[in-house]
């Protein structure tokens, strides 16, 4: 290897020579090759950040859990064949109605939901309150960096006790010890429990999946009981019967839950259980279709199809800045050997061989290709810094992706290099000589 480097080492010189001395014409013919490798970078980094989102999207929902939840009464009443006709709603009875019938349930978790104000002494901030049951913890994958989360004494005593979020966390107790301390919602003084561990992704592009990072977490038992809820009684199925009023009157909800989340065991069809689920719920509410059913894996499997053909659209055009910046290449390459061909002549007279001339133009494409490549690879952290910060997008650069596209664009270069060197390494010596 270094008897051969030694042996080439003239004509290397020359070929690096040849690119100093047209600096403007080396950097135009590079563009092509930088651009196409910070494309793949920034192209392979949004897919990488992706991918790690998509990752922790399964440890926050659960891939097997399935998420049922209550459809506003707005919603129900306008797509509702008897307008006069209001929605049942999601309770408790649902809960353990699905449990009793469907021996493939591991966990079950109803919700309760709503918006509060919660107050420190250091602060105070609008959240997601949510009354839960121990179960919620196990079947969303919670994990602590404080404390611990309900149960199931807290459950029988309605206890006023929260788990926070590490948002909300960081909002009212700054960065002390929020274990044991109070916090004021609404007008109800609360101990708190425990405290979340941060989590990187929350949702999964659907509005009534709040972050991890922003709830408060109190018994369901004693959301119910200590922030009833008034809702409009025109019209609701209490049972079989309906009950209609004329007059738009207020009654106290303090039995309607906003989702139960269920995780079904292993080796059994998520969709299956889903769809039977679903119909368990609907015959339970007279046949109204007053909730829908989430599978967290169908979101996440549609999430990845779609940055599979984004990432697909994406290559394609950053393969489509390579194969344009070898097309430079070439094209300067071939234009250098037919500027430069008395030269050739002249090396040929004095006893270069055609292997000689070849490495000698080969070498300019690759070293064009190679700095080009550097500069693309700058160009490519830089994108996606700014891809980071600007669009929102998570984007993680890793050194495979670095090393695919330096490698690809390298290939690049010596792959549309070598046409125009074999070229050179062809002219005739006597026809070169005279070539004016």
């Amino acid at each position: 290897m270094i008897r051969a480097i030694a042996k080439y080492k003239e004509t290397i010189l020359i070929a690096v020579q040849s690119l100093t001395l047209h600096k403007t014409r080396s950097l135009l013919t590079m563009l092509g090759i930088i651009f196409g490798v910070g494309a793949v970078i920034a192209m392979l980094s949004i897919g990488e950040g992706a991918r790690q989102e998509t990752l922790e999207q399964i440890e926050v929902l659960g891939i097997r859990n399935v998420l049922i939840r209550s459809i506003p009464d707005e919603e129900v009443a306008n797509g509702a064949n008897e307008s006069n006709t209001r929605p049942i709603g999601l309770s408790l009875k649902d809960a353990n109605a699905i449990k009793e019938i469907c021996a493939f349930t591991e966990r079950i978790a109803p919700t309760w939901e709503n918006t509060i104000e919660a107050r420190t002494i250091d602060g105070s901030m609008q959240t997601t309150l949510i009354g839960a049951t121990p179960e919620y913890a196990d079947i969303f994958n919670l994990k602590f960096s404080e404390g611990a989360f309900l149960l199931p004494h807290h459950l029988t005593i309605a206890a006023n006790v929260c788990v926070l979020g590490q948002e909300v966390k960081k909002e009212l107790f700054g960065f002390s010890n929020a274990v044991s301390k109070l916090v004021k919602l609404q007008d109800q003084w609360f101990t708190v429990l425990g405290v979340i561990e941060e989590k990187k992704a929350s949702t999964l592009s659907d509005g009534d999946l709040h972050s991890a990072n922003a709830i408060i977490i109190i018994p369901i038992t004693t959301a119910m009981a200590k922030y009833p809820r008034e809702v409009r009684a025109t019209s609701r199925f209490f049972g079989r019967r309906r009950f209609r009023s004329n007059t738009e009157e207020q009654y106290i909800d303090r039995s309607t839950v906003d989702q139960i989340a269920v995780q079904i065991m292993k080796n059994v069809s998520i969709t299956e259980a889903a769809r039977i689920i679903s119909d368990i719920v609907q015959q339970r509410h007279n046949g109204q279709r007053d909730f829908v059913v989430t599978i967290p894996e169908e979101l996440i499997a549609q999430s990845q199809r779609t940055q599979n053909i984004f990432n697909i659209v994406m290559g394609a055009i950053a393969g489509i800045s390579l194969l344009v910046g070898g097309i430079g290449i070439m094209n300067i390459m071939l234009a250098s050997v037919l500027e430069r061909t008395r030269e050739i002549g002249v090396r040929r007279a004095i006893g270069a061989t055609r292997m000689m001339v070849i490495i000698q133009f080969l070498a300019e494409a690759t070293m064009l290709s190679i700095v080009g490549g550097i500069i693309g690879i700058f160009l490519g952290w830089s994108l996606t810094g700014i891809i980071s910060a600007y669009a929102g997008w998570r984007t993680i650069m890793s050194a495979w992706s670095i090393l695919l596209a330096f490698t690809v664009a390298v290939a690049t270069g010596i792959l549309f290099g070598y046409y125009p060197a074999k070229q050179a390494a062809e002219e005739d010596v006597i026809d070169a000589l005279r070539y004016e």
